[in-house]
């Protein structure tokens, strides 16, 4: 798993004083990039050396995130192909889960415009975070049985 900590800013707010939806997916890519740094451990953004391209990406919204309180995107591992991996992507605030997602990644040559398969040193790498579906289900169901209810999420200005 990867963690990320992030501050939800005066620009990420709706209307409706919570985390846009639109903020999601730039949260979710931005806690990509320590995959990112096992695939591409320069960072060269160049398409002769870039090799992952998103294919997919899916959110399910639980709660709202709100202004005032860190964030912390949990990124997990949930399946490795020969050319792909899934990846579920979790939102948690004040102690309980608010949003999470899935996306998935394919391990692609820009030149050549083509899936490759992942080479056997990064599938080891990645394996090291790799946690099933149903583990990660019962782990959140557990933690947030667990933790007491922040029964103050949001406080509304005078």
């Amino acid at each position: 798993m990867f963690k990320t900590i992030i501050s939800p800013s005066i620009s990420d707010m709706n209307a409706l004083r919570h985390v846009s939806n639109t903020v999601i997916p730039h949260w979710f890519e931005s806690a990509r990039s320590p995959l990112y740094t096992l695939f591409n451990p320069s960072h060269d953004l160049t398409y002769k050396k870039w090799n992952l391209m998103l294919v997919h990406m899916d959110f399910n919204f639980i709660k709202p995130v709100y202004f005032g309180y860190d964030v912390e995107i949990r990124t997990y591992i949930t399946k490795i192909s020969k050319s792909s991996l899934t990846l579920s992507q979790e939102v948690w605030q004040n102690g309980q889960l608010r949003l999470n997602g899935n996306c998935v990644m394919l391990y692609y040559d820009y030149i050549k415009q083509e899936s490759n398969l992942i080479p056997d040193n990064i599938r080891n790498k990645l394996m090291n975070h790799l946690i099933s579906s149903k583990e990660l289900e019962e782990k959140n169901r557990l933690e947030m049985k667990n933790k007491k209810e922040n029964k103050k999420e949001f406080v509304e200005s005078d």
